[in-house]
């Protein structure tokens, strides 16, 4: 697996946990940190895991405000948790991340949700996400 590859898997995993936890993204962040550096069993957290999980920090109002208003017939409080963080992590890559190509930032996201989710799961990221790569420029607003 490619290094941005893992790095993706790595920030899903922490969206993921600070969503179980019910704290934020960036105390769960600290805390992998600290384990990776204190733990041997513990792989480091890479410098681009750092950047999109600090990355989804700083824009996640806005994330879950597009997530909430493009997402057909799905409240957010009751997607499926690994969909929802799949979908917020690939919607700030895509939109905020310019050095990735949208394609790639798609397509990661998909794969997460193959690995993570249901059968359902890769079209729906897909769409919603196809749907932000199309309005991208009218969503990058504060």
């Amino acid at each position: 697996m490619a290094a941005r590859s893992k790095a993706r898997k790595r920030a899903f995993q922490i969206l993921f946990e600070a969503d179980q936890r019910g704290e934020t993204v960036l105390t769960v962040l600290a805390d992998w940190v600290r384990h990776s550096r204190s733990d041997d069993r513990q792989p480091p957290v890479n410098e681009y895991t750092m950047q999109l999980v600090e990355g989804y920090a700083e824009h996640v109002a806005r994330i879950d405000e597009l997530i909430s208003t493009y997402a057909v017939d799905w409240e957010l409080d009751r997607m499926p948790v690994a969909d929802r963080n799949i979908v917020r992590l690939g919607a700030y890559e895509l939109i905020w991340e310019d050095e990735t190509p949208d394609a790639v930032a798609i397509d990661e996201a998909v794969q997460l949700a193959k690995e993570f989710c249901n059968d359902d799961s890769p079209a729906f990221v897909n769409g919603l996400l196809g749907r932000f790569k199309g309005l991208k420029q009218n969503l990058r607003r504060a």
